[in-house]
């Protein structure tokens, strides 16, 4: 993962009719005045363009583009219709219009006049994204002038904007990575470094996992050479109880001994889609020094067969104590999530704990790949926030929870069992509902159709979206900041 390269710089036409491959300008009824100086030079070519029934009918932040232009030394301009009283979310999506057309060559945005800079350099750097183990790749794309009045005040504007796309291409290359180089120990290592941004990092092993009674977690690595680990980052930016993020991070995910068919099972490098998230937002956090106090949990796994793999019909017992008894061994992320839940309440005492996992099939047959499910016990909590995905247009819903569907998890033969009957998404957050403690706020959101949906998204290629980073750090900035 290489963020694109953007600068700021000031504002000078000829400079940029010399050197810009591409060069991006912005048009709404009429050229704006930056793009009319730049029409001079073309002897009129935008403002004609924009007479034209091509141009009616773009949305906001969708783009024409004329093709070696008179006069200009740039390959292509790319018209970007903006209104000048932009949204945030059309400038984003203008940012990904132009993120989606860069080229090898540089290209310089007459960004003089753009109100909203930060959420378009934001959508332009999420959409810009690229990742890729072939040994002969694409040419990356060249670097981004964004030409303005004030480069330094722009510059800082846009700080944070960059960082949290930093974080966001931290998440996805998590995502991308296959399981014979992302193992356990692999990820583990990666979160160690971030130590370098501030962030306390701290690596539990399987004797340790052992010593506090992680027996459900340790329970759906045991067919596996990668040894379960857990991670706690922690971002001591204020005082008080913190915030606690928790996260699934199976590596890689066969089902274990009920095996999943092989067809499609590939992706199932992707099943580490939660702890990718919480790492994402760790570092988004320390990158912009959040006055937060907040925790990052992951617990590592890889789910294999083998003559040492937990069978159907075992039954363990989670740090809380609980019995479960295994139906299905490919139901596992929510054997982690029971300890890591536990764990988090039981060491920190947190204000709230949110948990992300790639976790049910059913999710997508709920809601697609379109939204995430969220689960909640506390209405304030869960509005908070389905509020911080809308202002980040990352979809997400309200799912039920409910005491008749309890009875789905019964067994005679221990507490509960891992997983039964219909509604699987809501029997897998009535079951990690049993692991919260009574009055801490909680939410658990299913992400298994966001993470990595069948094609690309406004912001980001095909392939994983990084999806939540930028929302739960949104939500931090409302909701947990002092």
């Amino acid at each position: 993962m290489t963020l694109v390269s953007v600068k700021f710089a000031p504002f000078d036409i000829p400079e940029m009719a010399q050197n810009a491959g591409l060069l991006v300008v912005f048009a709404d009824e009429r050229l704006d005045l930056d793009a009319k100086r730049i029409d001079t030079r073309t002897r009129g070519a935008l403002s004609r363009a924009i007479t034209g029934t091509a141009w009616a009918a773009l949305k906001p932040g969708e783009a024409l583009t004329l093709a070696f232009p008179h006069g200009l030394n740039a390959s292509a301009v790319m018209m970007v219709r903006l209104p000048v009283r932009a949204t945030a979310a059309q400038a984003r999506k203008a940012g990904a219009t132009i993120g989606k057309g860069l080229t090898e060559a540089d290209t310089c945005i007459a960004a003089q006049r753009v109100r909203r800079l930060p959420d378009l350099v934001e959508g332009l750097a999420l959409r810009a994204y690229a990742w890729s183990m072939k040994t002969e790749v694409d040419k990356a794309p060249g670097g981004v002038t964004v030409a303005v009045a004030d480069p330094k005040a722009a510059e800082a504007a846009c700080a944070v904007a960059l960082t949290r796309a930093e974080a966001v291409h931290f998440t996805r290359d998590l995502v991308n990575e296959p399981a014979n180089i992302l193992t356990t120990t692999d990820f583990a290592n990666r979160l160690e470094a971030m130590r370098d941004m501030g962030l306390e990092v701290e690596v539990l092993d399987e004797p340790a996992l052992e010593t506090l009674g992680m027996r459900a977690l340790l329970a759906v690595g045991m067919g596996s050479e990668s040894p379960s680990k857990v991670v706690v980052m922690r971002w001591a930016g204020a005082e008080g109880a913190p915030l606690a993020f928790v996260g699934k991070g199976v590596v890689f995910d066969t089902g274990g001994i009920s095996i999943k068919p092989a067809a499609g099972m590939e992706e199932m490098t992707m099943d580490m889609g939660g702890a990718g998230v919480v790492a994402g937002v760790m570092r988004a956090l320390a990158a912009r020094k959040a006055k937060a106090h907040v925790v990052g949990i992951v617990g590592l796994v890889e789910n294999m067969p083998d003559g040492r793999a937990q069978r159907p019909g075992d039954v363990v017992r989670s740090m809380k104590g609980d019995t479960i008894e295994v139906i299905n061994t490919d139901a596992e992320g929510r054997l982690v999530l029971a300890d890591l839940l536990w764990y988090a309440q039981d060491r920190f005492d947190p204000k709230a704990v949110i948990d992300l996992a790639t976790l049910t099939g059913a999710i997508i047959i709920a809601l697609g790949h379109d939204h995430a499910g969220v689960f909640s016990n506390d209405d304030a909590l869960c509005g908070s926030i389905l509020n911080a995905c809308t202002e980040d247009e990352e979809g997400a819903w309200r799912m039920p929870l409910a005491p008749a569907y309890d009875k789905l998890i019964k067994t005679r033969m221990a507490d509960m069992k891992n997983t039964g009957g219909p509604a699987g998404s809501i029997t897998a957050a009535q079951f990690l509902q049993r692991f919260i403690k009574p009055d801490v706020p909680w939410a658990h959101i299913d992400i298994a159709g966001v993470a990595l949906p069948v094609a690309e998204t406004a912001f980001a290629p095909k392939g994983p979206t990084g999806w939540g980073v930028r929302a739960l750090d949104t939500l931090v900035r409302q909701k947990f900041e002092q």
